[in-house]
């Protein structure tokens, strides 16, 4: 018998646990409605799926919390010459400056595909994502969303899960 009668103790990573629900953040902006309702049907076929989800107004978002989620997925509009609108710009900053590499994030948004800058904050987003986060999934949808759009939702929430669990699987 082993004179070390103490269990071994390993640290324990919170995706270890079986109960575990990936911790997601929908964070959005919308000036006509359309961002918004995209963020909605994306909230309600996350809420579907076994995951711990929130939905945020950028407004509304304490950027202090932005590394207690598993996921972001951010939500924004297209201004001007395709610039990110105002009011995303820190949530942007935040991003380059957190230092999470192994977040999971992705980015969707609403645009007219009339201007030459079509969703070109979602690009801006995506570029910058793709470089300092793990970059699962990007939506762009024309105008508002249809009903076509429902299909690419659904697959950009899959995309983000299991981007999630692929991360928790090479971690064992």
């Amino acid at each position: 018998m082993s004179k070390n009668l103490e269990p071994t103790q390993k640290s324990l990573n919170r995706m270890d646990l079986t109960n575990y629900k990936m911790k997601i953040a929908i964070v959005y902006t919308s000036v006509t409605g359309n961002t918004k309702e995209l963020a909605g049907i994306l909230y309600q076929i996350f809420l579907m799926k076994e995951v711990d989800i929130s939905i945020y107004r950028i407004e509304e978002f304490q950027l202090s919390g932005l590394s207690q989620y598993d996921a972001v997925a951010v939500g924004t509009y297209t201004w001007g010459e395709g610039e990110i609108p105002q009011e995303m710009r820190p949530l942007y900053h935040a991003f380059e400056s957190l230092g999470k590499k192994e977040m999971v994030t992705a980015v969707f948004g609403t645009g007219d595909s009339f201007y030459p800058n079509y969703c070109g904050a979602v690009e801006r987003f995506r570029d910058m994502l793709y470089v300092h986060t793990d970059l699962a999934a990007t939506l762009k949808v024309e105008l508002m969303p249809q009903l076509q759009d429902f299909i690419r939702c659904q697959k950009f929430v899959d995309s983000v899960r299991i981007r999630f669990k692929m991360k928790a699987v090479n971690k064992k």
